[in-house]
């Protein structure tokens, strides 16, 4: 969730290894094909217009990808999917060229990409700078309470062994301890950590989706682990506390294309958020990741739960 500057060459190799990704085993980012009332460019939400929905690669970010989905679908909106397409780097500039419309993001960490150096701290502060900062065909809907924050984390052992509880614990011990996260996790966050906390690490793996699970085998010392991931408790890993909030606020909040959607698609998204929260989304990942349960069957029910199919 958190991101960075990505070179040219990086982010075109990222656009030609999503080809692979889809959730319809082509090209996701391609041009729309389907929508809810079937092939072809069918209208929806009285705009006439097919709504792209766009997720990072990333099983959460599928799911709520999904959730969205679905909710357009359900109020006759015409919907293309496009899911597991990249990095906030890529799928930030498919939105802002209009191939994509929809993106399920975090207002914090989306914040951050924009403006590196924001101090702003709270829900409606962190919104209210992203409002400022998008450009004028983007715009944020409403935020949810659910909320999914980067931490750093560690096993139980090594918080009761190095005396861990903070992050600021980590310093004059980081220089014996390898860090994992996502690929982009280093060119995000190394020099943060250096200059809030004065960390510096032994050496940064890109562990992704497996950094959970290279915690306990020891394999890194340190993880970034998203605080919804059902592996904290299932693996009994400790979420270090934050005192000088290099992780801001991250609720669930829909990015748009403002071309791209009508009354129609903003109030169902704007439904969605208004039923999400943590202890929900902490729910529904614990099936997608643990149950192995398949993210459109989740949202779906999901959906139907709260009265959104």
């Amino acid at each position: 969730m958190t991101t960075r500057p990505v070179r040219v060459l990086a982010a075109a190799a990222l656009l030609l290894g999503a080809a692979a990704c889809s959730s319809s085993g082509g090209d996701p980012l391609a041009a729309p094909t389907t929508s809810a009332s079937g092939p072809g460019p069918a209208s929806g939400g009285g705009s006439g217009k097919t709504v792209v929905v766009g997720s990072a690669n990333f099983p959460e970010n599928v799911l709520l990808a999904s959730i969205y989905s679905q909710a357009l679908k359900a109020k006759g909106v015409s919907v293309q999917e496009k899911f597991n397409i990249g990095s906030r780097e890529v799928l930030y500039g498919q939105l802002q060229s209009g191939n994509l419309t929809v993106l399920p993001e975090y207002n914090g960490a989306l914040l951050g990409y924009l403006d590196p150096k924001t101090t702003a701290a709270g829900t409606q502060a962190v919104d209210a700078a992203l409002l400022q900062k998008l450009p004028a065909g983007l715009t944020i809907l409403d935020p949810a309470a659910a909320e999914d924050k980067d931490s750093l984390t560690v096993t139980q052992e090594s918080a009761a062994k190095l005396g861990l509880k903070s992050i600021a614990d980590l310093n004059g011990k980081a220089a014996d301890l390898v860090i994992g996260g996502p690929p982009e996790f280093k060119s995000r966050r190394e020099a943060q950590f250096k200059d809030v906390y004065g960390l510096t690490f032994k050496e940064w793996k890109p562990t992704g989706e497996t950094t959970a699970n290279a915690l306990k085998d020891n394999a890194v010392q340190v993880g970034n682990v998203f605080t919804t991931d059902p592996r904290l408790v299932q693996l009994k890993l400790v979420a270090l506390d934050d005192p000088k909030n290099v992780f801001s606020v991250q609720n669930i909040v829909p990015l748009v294309n403002r071309a791209g959607i009508d009354a129609t698609a903003t109030a169902a998204l704007n439904a969605v958020s208004a039923k999400l929260d943590t202890a929900g989304l902490t729910a529904l990942m614990t099936r997608v990741s643990v149950d192995k349960e398949d993210p459109s069957a989740v949202a779906a029910d999901w959906l139907k739960t709260n009265g959104l199919s």
